[in-house]
């Protein structure tokens, strides 16, 4: 175990270091309580033994203080000349563990360190699987919001990031736009190409779509089937617009073959604007972004169309 221990006489200190590293164990020293506390924090040890009497700090402060400052939990031990039952009750109190009366039994000593060490060594292992779980979690939380197919974000992220970024452009009166964006034909696409096919041009597009998005709060996302949804905070009309036309053109470069669609895949887009307040609801964007889609769609396929509607202030 790495040990701290803890004492202002500089003989006891010898004297335990050697017993502690004849037993196997790292040892690290200290004078005072102050210097303890600041030495937990830098040296994260398995054991402290600690003092009771000091100048500076005493054992019973220093060990107070460890345990309101860490939420971690490392065995101390108090040496002390004074062995009432008030001494050892006051050293619990205080965050200790165990009470040993000097002059240390070096018998008692070493059975104290067997056991310290069966709990240090369980300690590390709740840590280790702890760590995991938490890993782990924040894998299936990054998997929960990420599309299998595209790697892109999903609709549970877009209905988190856009009600978020709705809330604070109503704060900061800033605004905020939504495109909605459909690759055209793709039903046909896939009856001709095949399906294979078909997840292959998706993941292209979207790794073409997301090339685009470059700001951090921008967020491209998998709205479903062939569709996707980009949300970008502090974007006008005029900029949403340019956002829109580069994403159309970065599909289209892509020059993948579609027989059925003029000769290949193509993007159609609709986008809404707004600064939003207290009575906008995400809703409200993506039905006015996806209205602007459709009127995309009906006027010929390929182009960005803007949504002028009631959630336009």
């Amino acid at each position: 175990m790495k040990i701290l221990l803890v004492d202002d006489t500089q003989t006891m200190r010898m004297l335990l270091t050697a017993i502690l590293e004849d037993f196997g164990h790292n040892v690290i020293c200290c004078d005072n309580g102050k210097e303890a506390v600041n030495c937990y924090l830098r040296e994260h040890p398995d054991l402290i033994l600690m003092d009771v009497v000091m100048p500076v700090m005493d054992g019973y402060q220093a060990a107070t203080k460890i345990r309101a400052i860490d939420n971690d939990w490392v065995p101390i031990i108090f040496l002390s000349t004074r062995a009432e039952p008030s001494d050892v009750a006051a050293g619990i109190d205080a965050g200790g563990d165990d009470y040993l009366t000097k002059p240390v039994d070096e018998t008692i000593l070493r059975a104290k360190l067997v056991a310290m060490q069966r709990i240090a060594t369980m300690r590390h292992k709740l840590i280790a699987v702890s760590n995991d779980l938490e890993q782990a979690n924040s894998e299936l939380q990054r998997q929960a919001e990420v599309d299998g197919l595209t790697g892109m974000a999903n609709r549970r992220l877009l209905d988190r990031h856009l009600t978020m970024e709705i809330a604070r452009c109503t704060r900061t009166l800033s605004p905020l736009s939504v495109i909605m964006a459909d690759l055209d034909h793709f039903k046909a696409y896939n009856d001709y190409y095949g399906h294979v096919a078909g997840d292959n041009c998706l993941k292209r597009a979207a790794e073409a779509l997301s090339k685009v998005i470059s700001r951090s709060n921008d967020l491209a996302c998998r709205y479903g089937g062939e569709e996707f949804c980009v949300v970008l905070p502090d974007t006008d009309k005029e900029g949403v617009a340019h956002v829109a036309e580069q994403l159309r053109i970065a599909v289209e470069k892509l020059a993948i073959p579609h027989i059925k669609n003029g000769g290949f895949v193509s993007l159609s887009l609709g986008t809404s604007t707004t600064v939003p307040d207290k009575n906008c609801s995400a809703e409200q964007l993506l039905e006015g972004a996806d209205q602007a889609l459709y009127q995309a769609k009906q006027s010929g396929r390929n182009r960005v169309v803007a949504y002028d509607g009631p959630c336009d202030h």
